[in-house]
Formats: structure tokens, sequence, C-alpha cells
């Protein structure tokens, strides 16, 4: 059975919040169990935000983690937090343009991830999300990439249907580095 127990975390405005969405979107498309469960701090912009996102082959108990296997950190304060939370052995990603430091734990898998130099070169600084997303899905394999794709077409409608490529493109470049 696999199970993906993921703390998704940054500021506010990072879109954390619709990386969550995406992944547990894409695990529905793939017929999966999923949870989709969102935290904010006090202020919105700028503030902090998380979501936890479980991906099951089987019946999802509770949507509340309390030691996630995987960790995907947009910022310093998230990965201080959640590092220490997650179960040994488990998988942190972070997002290196941001977060200058090392994590303190070595019982754990880190992926750095340059995903705001990465979202320049690609012309869009606000798709590092995406660029983290596909960090994530070249690592972990929790849901396809033709279900991220419709779960994008969904979610992206009207005028932003014009970012699915650029999304695509984001969650190809953020799998290459995974998959090194």
């Amino acid at each position: 059975m696999s199970m993906h127990n993921s703390i998704i975390a940054g500021f506010g405005g990072q879109g954390v919040m619709l990386f969550g969405q995406i992944l547990s979107y894409s695990a529905m498309i793939d017929s999966k169990y999923t949870t989709w469960l969102p935290s904010y701090g006090p202020e919105m912009r700028g503030g902090t935000a998380n979501c936890t996102v479980v991906v099951s082959d089987e019946y999802i108990a509770s949507p509340v983690v309390d030691k996630p296997n995987e960790v995907v950190a947009f910022n310093i304060p998230s990965m201080t937090k959640f590092e220490q939370e997650m179960e040994e052995g488990g998988l942190l990603i972070i997002n290196s343009s941001v977060i200058d430091r090392e994590p303190k734990r070595t019982d754990i898998k880190t992926i750095k991830v340059p995903a705001n130099e990465m979202a320049d070169k690609l012309g869009n600084t606000k798709i590092q999300n995406m660029i983290m997303l596909g960090a994530y899905l070249g690592a972990t394999n929790a849901v396809s990439l033709d279900a991220v794709k419709k779960a994008l077409e969904k979610k992206l409608t009207g005028k932003k249907a014009a970012l699915i490529d650029i999304n695509m493109k984001a969650i190809k470049e953020g799998m290459s580095i995974a998959t090194k």
C-alpha cells in the first residue's frame, strides 16, 4: 500500500494551497483516496500557510497528519517547524532559492530545488510552486503526470487556461531535478 502523508508549507501567496489542490485533485483523477486540509496563519498575505494532503490506495481514516512522511517547505519557518515532526526516513523538499540553510536532521532524505531561479528562467516567477510540485512528483510518483495535466485544466479556466502550458513545463523541470 502506498500512502503519502504530505505537508506543503510556506508564506501566503507562494502557491502552497494550489500545489495541494492540484495534488489532491490529481489523486482523484487517478482513482486514489485523498484529503486536502488547508491551514492559514492569522494574516493572509505574507503569513504562514500550509496544507496537508494525503494520497492513498486505501480508505483514509483522518485528514490530520501528525507525522508526515513528506514535507515540501517553501521557506525557513516551514522547514524548521515541520522537519521536526517528520517520520524517520521521510522526504523533505526545500526551495533552496529561499532556504539558505541545511536541515538539522540526517535521518531524512532532502531534495533542494532552486525553484525561484528555475521559474525566472522559464519567464514567470509565479510558477515556482509548480516546479516544487514537479520535484515532489519526480521523487514520490504519488500521482500520474496525465492526472496533473487534467487537474490543471480543471483549475485553470477562462483567461488562466493560457497558463497550463507553462505550468506543465515547470512541473517537468521540477521532475528532472528530483530524478537526478
